[in-house]
């Protein structure tokens, strides 16, 4: 681990002036920076610790919850509010991780967690785009089983690592943020980037641009949702293939839909093609997988991980018959 510098930020506007400059990163849980650091595979100048900062609360706005980026995992997927009306995402958390980083681990750090993919964690190969742009990626061609089938490009088949942010997308869900002169909200679906040419850049997130909050609107799809996450074992491994479901039923119809998938995208992958298949229809186990083939439209796999498209598939079809009131 290289030398660096420490900031506890007094407030906000410190935060963000001290981050604005050269290689300086936000610290909260530390349970992805800390790893990485160790690693070397991540090397900043400077920390701005931002646990100071009055982001720490889940509070109801309007008809909405709005949820500090400082709230613990722990706390948020037990929190009154989020079980009852947003369960996908109370699944979602606990789903992921142990325990013990869940009690560390924070909402706006869980939305910039950084991806599993053995050659970018290692730091004697050369070759990744991610970390080294313009490298190369040896994942392409290398042992893929837990890397991408949707979003990849030619530079980077990395698969984001998060089951919160997947939850987050299926509740169209709203990330609040602060930089220098201003503040902007992006919606959950627009805030992660696909590696095209640059897998270097993650996010839509400016340098030195700080995570405040996270709102959950009141949709009538939110609180009819389920996470479902297929791993290696049951405790503390990251998704093979997942899915989102949330749904809004009337007269046995589908009304409305979100479909997210975790574990096969370069992103927290959203499915329009899946849920414009299945607004209006009534549901059942056919029409479920064939919205499940219209999610993985387009998906191209490696050697190694080509089972999770057929497993990405099942997964979806499960989320979504369960969701809708029965098991397939």
């Amino acid at each position: 681990m290289e030398i660096f510098t420490y900031l506890k930020a007094p407030d906000e506007a410190s935060a963000i002036a001290a981050a604005n400059v050269g290689r300086t990163l936000y610290i909260a849980g530390g349970t992805t920076l800390v790893d990485l650091m160790r690693l070397e595979v991540l090397r900043p100048t400077s920390l701005v610790d931002i646990t100071g900062l009055p982001y720490a609360q889940i509070e109801e706005r309007g008809r909405g919850v709005m949820v500090g980026a400082m709230v613990r995992n722990s706390d948020l997927a037990v929190h009154p509010l989020i079980v009852k009306r947003y369960p996908v995402l109370s699944e979602a958390l606990l789903s992921g991780a142990s325990p013990q980083l869940r009690n560390l681990a924070t909402t706006g750090g869980n939305l910039l967690q950084r991806t599993r993919c053995p050659y970018y964690r290692d730091p004697q190969n050369t070759s990744c785009n991610k970390r080294l742009p313009g490298s190369g990626c040896a994942a392409i061609g290398g042992y893929t089983r837990s890397l991408a089938v949707l979003g990849v490009s030619d530079k980077c088949i990395a698969t984001n690592p998060s089951d919160m942010s997947v939850a987050l997308v299926a509740l169209d869900a709203i990330v609040h943020t602060k930089r220098p002169n201003d503040t902007r909200t992006i919606p959950i679906a627009a805030f992660h980037k696909v590696p095209g040419d640059h897998p270097e850049i993650e996010s839509v997130l400016e340098p030195g641009e700080l995570i405040t909050h996270v709102e959950l609107p009141a949709t009538p799809f939110a609180a009819r949702s389920r996470y479902l996450k297929v791993r290696d074992r049951a405790s503390y491994a990251f998704a093979l293939a997942s899915a989102a479901v949330a749904l809004e039923l009337a007269g046995g119809t589908i009304r409305d839909v979100r479909v997210a998938l975790g574990g096969v995208g370069t992103k927290p992958w959203r499915a329009p093609q899946a849920e414009k298949l299945l607004i209006g229809q009534k549901p059942n186990v056919d029409l479920f997988r064939r919205a499940a083939e219209a999610a993985l439209t387009g998906a191209q796999s490696q050697r190694d991980n080509r089972f999770k498209i057929e497993l990405a598939k099942r997964t979806l079809v499960r989320a979504l018959a369960e969701t809708a009131g029965g098991t397939p």
